[in-house]
């Protein structure tokens, strides 16, 4: 709980993954994907329920083994490319609403996102009673500058690649800037409502992790990258 509140632990798993096929269920490190996340917010000390949404009976079984509850089957339509996350959230309160089971809070916990710990979980709630705050969000440094990036035409030209010619540099004398990493995101469920989104305009915090931790899973390369990062972890 937090504030007295319940907090609802939300994971998203659709079955019909385009760039990695049944990403979500694929052995990772021995265990199933999705096996990571649950037993991450499971372990947690503030989470109170931990569900998995998904239109797959597969992931359904999987996840339900695993100790996620599945008390709910997401409708085939908002299981397309195109669904949007609030989307899936909004179906995922209005049926747990039709059960009588409520919630103040709710912590999204995207399975693609293995290497996050209950430890990080925990230290962004933490952050978010802190700083009495209506969302905070996971992130993690860039790679890079991003006055080193710029589009290429198609004739490969770099002529205007740096329009102002800046010299290279360290990548130490250019600010600090962060991405989102995918791993994390807590909020009042009354504000998400409210915003219809994650991103809310006031009182929304970032949680930083390093970028052995962040790694969002969308390609085979991602899956190599963190299952050796894991592995790494362990040795």
């Amino acid at each position: 709980m937090i504030n007295g509140g319940k907090l609802l632990g939300l994971v998203p798993a659709r079955g019909g993954s385009k760039r990695l096929k049944r990403k979500n269920i694929l052995s990772f490190a021995g265990q199933p994907l999705i096996s990571w996340t649950i037993k991450a917010g499971l372990a947690s000390k503030f989470v109170d329920r931990l569900i998995v949404t998904t239109e797959d009976r597969e992931i359904a079984a999987v996840s339900e083994i695993w100790g996620a509850d599945v008390p709910f089957m997401r409708p085939a339509e908002l299981a397309r490319d195109t669904t949007g996350t609030i989307d899936v959230i909004f179906d995922a309160l209005k049926q747990l609403e039709s059960m009588a089971d409520r919630y103040e809070y709710l912590i999204l916990l995207q399975p693609t996102s293995p290497l996050r710990t209950t430890q990080h979980i925990d230290e962004s709630i933490e952050l978010f009673l802190e700083k009495k705050a209506n969302s905070v969000i996971g992130v993690t440094k860039l790679d890079h500058p991003i006055e080193w990036s710029a589009s290429i035409p198609d004739d490969l030209s770099m002529s205007n690649f740096f329009p102002t010619r800046p010299s290279p540099g360290r990548s130490q004398n250019y600010p600090t800037r962060y991405r989102i990493n995918g791993a994390i995101y807590l909020a009042r469920i009354s504000r998400i409502m409210s915003e219809a989104s994650l991103f809310l305009k006031q009182r929304s915090f970032a949680y930083k992790m390093n970028r052995s931790h962040s790694v969002d899973i969308d390609t085979e390369e991602d899956f190599i990258i963190a299952e050796f990062l894991l592995n790494s972890f362990r040795s």
